[in-house]
């Protein structure tokens, strides 16, 4: 039997901060003791305790969106490098996407990465099924208790994953049972934006061009079609990565989440960077859709604290250093983050631009909600022991000996974040420990309450 007493934390989860203590006892929390319970003649005795006196405890962050490249595309990450720079970074539960080769766009394809996570995550794990033009029965086939989600990329992607049929998106809206979690952006209207590009610069785009090519033009047309799509079939609808202020004017923020019918991610890049940050980052920046105007910085994170946005994610997707420095034409879009989410999202509470209270919403509670996650995300007797402790005040530069990451470097690097990461426990056990990675550590896969 595996005992661990969590004393003395600030426990920040459901909406409030207090003073207390948490006892965790074979993987799951068996009792939360809050201020002024906490005390030491309420404690089980002799079990193993650590004090963490003016520390922080949350719920573990649940990402939605990561890319961890396995398979097939392992020279930039795989289930276990990733997993290891997650947990480093307070992540213990992903989903993951399935534009990976072969591509996740059968049952077979999806079961084998289920295998792979068992074998190689170090965090909890789930896998989404990818929607094509022509992989009906594959989706009707998915275990909506087992899988979180489809995708469908409404924008260019890898391969055949680009969903372009008219007839064969409104089918997928129409009969899938599971969510829905788009990619929104219109590819007639990139093609046309970069076709006129090229007529100008030749194949010398410079990167500081690739919002003016995947435009807010591009991004809205796309996300009004899948928001109609979903209102007309009643489909569960997850809009991802949100990068324009326009996008925000489709959604509402005065439903319950429980009972919202479409849902909004945004990512830490949308929300830390933008236009005039590709003068000195480059294509180091360069995401699908893109970093666009400051004006949509703002907005997003207003409509994050305003409930607009109902999760912040990473969209990881790692990208060795020698591809991510070819020419604008030949260089993919995507960079690692989730290592440094959690202490970015910690900046804007520092900033006096969002509570933790809300961080940890967006970043844990929400995920867990709009997903059906069981048994995880909150702070619970019974639930999972996924837990992070941060230290608000223990300040560190991103350097690049100090990322984790396979491609190894980092958008952030240069970076100076205010607060770090302390420990991470993954069902209970302690898989991060003042930068100690314990890799025999192995995640679950989710379930799901649907």
């Amino acid at each position: 039997m595996q005992e661990l007493l969590l004393k003395n934390a600030f426990i920040v989860n459901e909406g409030k901060i207090f003073r207390g203590s948490l006892y965790i006892r074979d993987g799951k929390i068996s009792h939360v003791f809050g201020s002024p319970e906490a005390r030491e003649e309420n404690y089980p005795e002799g079990v193993q305790t650590m004090d963490l006196e003016g520390k922080y405890l949350l719920p573990g962050v649940i990402d939605d969106q990561v890319h961890f490249r396995e398979p097939g595309l392992t020279h930039k990450g795989d289930l276990a490098s990733e997993s290891t720079a997650a947990v480093a970074g307070g992540i213990t539960s992903f989903m993951e996407m399935p534009n990976t080769l072969p591509q996740t766009i059968s049952q077979e394809a999806l079961q084998e990465k289920f295998e792979l996570g068992r074998q190689k995550s170090l965090a909890n794990f789930s896998f989404y099924m990818g929607a094509t033009n022509g992989n009906t029965d594959a989706l009707l086939a998915t275990d909506p208790g087992h899988v979180c989600g489809i995708k469908v990329f409404m924008g260019a992607s890898t391969g055949n994953m680009l969903v372009d049929d008219p007839e064969s998106l409104a089918r997928i809206f129409k009969i899938t049972r599971l969510p829905i979690a788009v990619h929104c952006e219109d590819e007639s209207i990139i093609q046309s934006n970069l076709a006129l590009a090229r007529d100008f610069y030749g194949d010398q785009i410079p990167v500081s061009r690739h919002p003016v090519i995947r435009s807010h033009e591009a991004c809205e047309t796309s996300s009004r079609l899948a928001i109609s799509l979903a209102e007309r079939y009643g489909t569960r609808l997850h809009l991802l990565h949100l990068s324009t202020a326009n996008e925000l004017r489709y959604l509402e923020n005065t439903s319950p989440l429980q009972e919202k019918q479409i849902t909004a991610e945004a990512c830490i890049h949308h929300l830390w960077f933008s236009s005039k940050d590709y003068r000195e980052k480059g294509s180091l920046i360069r995401w699908n859709p893109a970093v666009k105007d400051e004006a949509d910085r703002l907005a997003l994170l207003e409509g994050a604290l305003n409930g607009f946005i109902d999760v912040i994610a990473t969209d990881h997707a790692p990208h060795t250093l020698e591809e991510k420095q070819k020419p604008y034409l030949e260089c993919p879009s995507g960079g690692p983050m989730v290592q440094h989410s959690l202490v970015a999202m910690l900046e804007f509470f520092h900033q006096g631009r969002m509570p933790l209270e809300k961080i940890v919403e967006l970043m844990c509670h929400n995920p867990a909600t709009i997903f059906g996650v069981q048994n995880r995300g909150f702070i619970r007797t019974g639930y999972a022991a996924d837990l992070v402790v941060v230290d608000l005040d223990l300040p560190w530069q991103v350097e690049k000996d100090n990322v984790l990451y396979r491609c190894g470097w980092s958008p952030m690097e240069g970076t100076r974040f205010r607060s770090s990461v302390l420990h991470t426990f993954v069902n209970g056990k302690h898989v991060f420990d003042n930068g100690k990675i314990n890799a025999s550590v192995r995640g679950e896969a989710l379930r799901f309450s649907r």
